[in-house]
């Protein structure tokens, strides 16, 4: 079964092109079945400082833990983080 697409119109502006695509259904225009994954690999994620407090015991036993690491002690904080987040 092939669907007959539709043209995909030309935009002034982003704007309209924007409006277009809120109003519209992009499987008319494009066959995401033939779609492929996108890398991008140079991309860096957005990131955003925060303040943690912890408790200095805590934080010195995360410190000697990055030491016999080798590693900043704000990477391995990171790296833990996630872990435990993919875990949950």
């Amino acid at each position: 079964m092939n669907k007959k697409l539709k043209p995909t119109p030309k935009f002034t502006s982003e704007a309209q092109e924007r409006a277009y695509w809120e109003t519209h259904d992009s499987s008319d225009h494009i066959d995401w079945g033939k779609a492929e994954r996108a890398r991008f690999a140079k991309l860096k994620p957005s990131t955003k400082a925060i303040s943690l407090r912890l408790p200095a015991d805590l934080l010195d036993r995360i410190k000697i833990a990055a030491n016999k690491q080798d590693v900043p002690y704000q990477s391995l904080i990171k790296v833990w983080l996630a872990e435990k987040v993919d875990v949950a």
